[in-house]
C-alpha cells in the first residue's frame, strides 16, 4: 500500500514539474516576444523618421539640380546680363535716364566722423609732457 502511494505521488510530482517547467518556458517566450515587439516598434518609428528625412533631402536635391541647370542655361545668362550686368546686345539703344532740368537733386549725406576714444595714459602723457 505504501508503494502504491509513492508511485501515485511520483506521477503527480512529475506532472507538476513538467507543468511548472512549461510555465517557466512560456513565461520566457512571452517576455522575449514582448522585447521583440518593443524593438520592432522602435525601429519602425526610426524608419519612418529616416524616410521622411530622405524625402526632404531628395526634394532639396531636386530643387538644387533645377537651379544648377537653369543657371547654366543661355536664358539665365541673358537675364543676368540685362538686369544686373547692365549690358546690351549689338543694335540695342541704351537709354540712361537723366533728371529733368530744375528737378531737385537728392541730398548727399556725408557720414559724420565718430570720435576715437583716447586712453587715460595718453591724456596724462599730453598733460605732463605736451606730446
Amino acid at each position: 500500500m505504501e508503494n502504491r502511494e509513492r508511485r501515485q505521488r511520483k506521477r503527480f510530482d512529475y506532472k507538476k514539474i513538467v507543468l511548472v517547467a512549461a510555465g517557466v518556458v512560456l513565461f520566457f517566450l512571452v517576455m522575449d516576444l514582448n522585447n521583440r515587439l518593443n524593438e520592432l516598434n522602435r525601429l519602425s518609428v526610426q524608419k519612418d523618421r529616416s524616410s521622411t528625412q530622405v524625402t526632404i533631402l531628395q526634394a532639396t536635391l531636386d530643387h538644387l539640380e533645377t537651379q544648377i541647370y537653369y543657371s547654366t542655361s543661355v536664358s539665365a545668362v541673358e537675364q543676368w546680363a540685362y538686369e544686373e550686368g547692365h549690358m546690351a546686345r549689338p543694335g540695342d539703344q541704351v537709354i540712361i535716364p537723366v533728371a529733368p532740368p530744375g528737378a531737385t537733386q537728392p541730398p548727399v549725406f556725408a557720414p559724420t566722423p565718430t570720435p576715437q576714444p583716447i586712453n587715460n595714459w595718453d591724456i596724462w602723457m599730453m598733460l605732463l609732457f605736451n606730446k
